[in-house]
């Protein structure tokens, strides 16, 4: 086999394992309402099933790091994938409280090793590409949400229990998940480690700035995911139905976004696409905010997908050029970024809408957001733009990466 043919297969079997991802994770947080009331969960002990998810994923990336250094990034995502599926499945099959409580954890803590080792594999692919592929990977993870949505809203329109409304998904996604892992390209041995120190002396520092932009990101994902359709429905006055289209919105022009985004990174370079991102992300939260109506309150949700949508891959992509020779230990604590901001994005709005507006609420991810253009930097300049010259530079070492490390 050919070392194009090989690079190939293994983006071709990445990007299914995260629209696999997209999939699972889409089926879970959508029907959180049928989940609750099939468990009998309060609404008080709602938010510590919700935060224990996250936790856990955060803690599960942290062991990541560590657990990379010894096998390879291709394996720990071989078995994380099918775990999350099945982990999936348990929460549509218990009948009792402790039976949803493991099943969660077994998710968060499956999803954490899965996002860390996913997201480590596209680094390093994009890396032996020697162009920028990484937005491809995302918009793959959009899809998938979008169609996992899809599915969660036939379950729910059929009044099909959890279990029988999971159980097509993971049958269908997880034997070509589990046979295409096979295919998985890693990097070089030794990449997850910089003679035995990780980042090195001052490393962590130096990957701050990106962690505070994958924080922010998150939080402004999280604030659509949480109170897009109550926004919509209390603040707007829409109608119930009219109330569930923002997100779905959302994550369609994210998935375009992301579709078409690495042929801008490529253009322009990552910095000057960031801060594009970052501008229309920030004039989407000032036009929910001051939205008159819901359609402008729509019109503002849709420049949300068009902007957020290139921030977290590029992110990403950024932490594996900023340490080439420890992009896996890079990406699995950038990655922890993401359940932090996903943990303080929906109370934090949520806090000071009540005891301000909602609408007042929507500045503050607008603001936090606004911090990237402070961070643009860290993404780089003409080495992040993957241009033709640098694709022809990397073509002599896009053989050599992959070799070994992926049979393990």
């Amino acid at each position: 086999m050919t070392d194009d043919v090989r690079l190939r297969r293994g983006r071709g079997a990445l990007g299914f394992s995260f629209f696999v991802q997209g999939v699972a994770f889409a089926l879970l947080v959508t029907r959180i309402p049928a989940i609750q009331d099939r468990y009998g969960i309060s609404d008080g002990l709602l938010p510590a099933f919700l935060a224990a998810v996250p936790i856990l994923a955060g803690a599960s990336s942290v062991a990541t790091e560590h657990l990379v250094k010894r096998v390879a990034p291709s394996v720990v995502l071989r078995w994380a994938q099918p775990l999350v599926l099945l982990s999936l499945l348990g929460v549509g099959a218990g009948d009792q409280m402790w039976h949803v409580a493991v099943a969660l954890g077994a998710f968060g803590l499956s999803v954490g090793a899965l996002d860390a080792s996913m997201n480590m594999l596209g680094v390093s692919l994009q890396r032996a590409y020697g162009r920028s592929i990484m937005l491809g990977f995302h918009a793959a993870y959009s899809l998938g949400g979008i169609l996992g949505a899809s599915a969660a809203w036939a379950g729910a329109h059929w009044e099909l229990n959890l279990f029988v409304s999971y159980l097509p998904a993971v049958a269908v996604l997880l034997p070509p998940a589990f046979l295409g892992s096979r295919r998985y390209v890693d990097g070089p041995a030794g990449q997850g480690e910089v003679d035995g120190k990780g980042l090195g002396a001052g490393g962590f520092k130096l990957l701050l700035p990106l962690c505070l932009v994958m924080a922010c990101a998150y939080i402004g994902d999280s604030t659509v995911a949480n109170w897009s359709a109550k926004y919509l429905q209390d603040v707007l006055g829409s109608s119930e139905q009219m109330a569930t289209v923002p997100y779905n919105v959302y994550m369609v022009t994210t998935l375009v976004g992301r579709a078409v985004g690495d042929l801008g990174v490529r253009r322009f370079g990552a910095a000057a696409v960031v801060r594009a991102g970052t501008l229309v992300a920030a004039g989407g939260f000032a036009v929910v905010a001051a939205a008159p109506g819901a359609w402008v309150g729509m019109l503002g949700f849709t420049l949300l997908g068009i902007g957020l949508c290139v921030i977290v891959p590029q992110t990403f992509a950024a932490a594996g050029r900023l340490f080439p020779g420890a992009s896996d230990t890079a990406v699995a604590r950038l990655n922890i970024f993401n359940y932090v901001g996903f943990l303080i994005g929906s109370p934090l709005v949520g806090a000071v809408g009540d005891a301000w507006s909602y609408r007042g609420a929507m500045l503050l991810p607008m603001a936090l957001v606004l911090v990237t253009l402070l961070q643009a930097r860290s993404f780089g300049s003409e080495g992040a733009r993957y241009g033709v010259r640098h694709e022809r530079r990397a073509g002599d070492r896009a053989v050599d990466v992959g070799r070994g490390r992926n049979e393990v």
